[in-house]
């Protein structure tokens, strides 16, 4: 690969644009920490990238839209994937109608059920996290995903994706009832429990 460009520096990762195969690609490569012991922190890189890309995998086989994995190396812990096209939800939903919003939103909540169906977290559900392209909208970094099927996990999932339409899309205040009525619709479970369980941990975060 050559004629790498930077797109993002994270505290975990490193996110690259360049070309594979003759493929616009994004390599996420995992970045080495030196104040662990390198056989620890090797075989963390190793573990946690054969994670992501599992998830990845299977989160595209039970209907959600992901990029496509190109390749991965697990020793160096890089992930190549396709180049997604799109503009990030983060930073058009403001400027959409209240019907297109509307859309976007319960397209979201149908995703993220899709995860929840098959015990899949993703463990960073924002906007920024969301790439629309041809009126669909892809889901990226998996970084922190896992697969747990515990109400309590799905519940936090959800009130991250709350947290940050709070902060980043306050002035929409349907937006989060928009994903939650994309996500009853498909959830295959009672969807009221796990509300429930987001109404639990927002009462938990006033009273610390």
């Amino acid at each position: 690969m050559t004629n790498k460009t930077v797109l993002y520096q994270g505290a975990e990762a490193e996110i690259c644009l360049d070309n594979y195969m003759g493929h616009k690609a994004v390599q996420k490569r995992r970045l080495k920490k030196s104040y662990r012991i390198k056989q620890i922190d090797n075989h963390l890189i190793f573990y946690r990238t054969k994670e992501e890309a599992k998830l990845i995998t299977e989160s595209r086989s039970c209907g959600v839209s992901v990029p496509i994995i190109y390749d991965v190396d697990l020793k160096n812990g890089v992930i190549t994937m396709e180049y997604l096209q799109g503009k990030r939800v983060k930073d058009i939903l403001n400027q959409m109608s209240k019907e297109e919003r509307k859309n976007i939103c319960n397209k979201i909540g149908q995703s993220i059920a899709k995860f929840h169906n098959n015990d899949i977290i993703h463990g960073d559900i924002t906007t920024s996290n969301m790439i629309l392209l041809d009126d669909c909208v892809y889901f990226i970094d998996f970084g922190l995903g896992e697969k747990n099927n515990e109400i309590e996990s799905k519940g936090v999932d959800l009130h991250v994706l709350m947290e940050a339409i709070e902060s980043t899309h306050s002035q929409y205040s349907d937006c989060f009832k928009d994903v939650l009525d994309g996500y009853c619709k498909e959830l295959k479970t009672d969807a009221d429990i796990v509300i429930k369980k987001i109404d639990e941990i927002v009462k938990r975060g006033r009273y610390r």
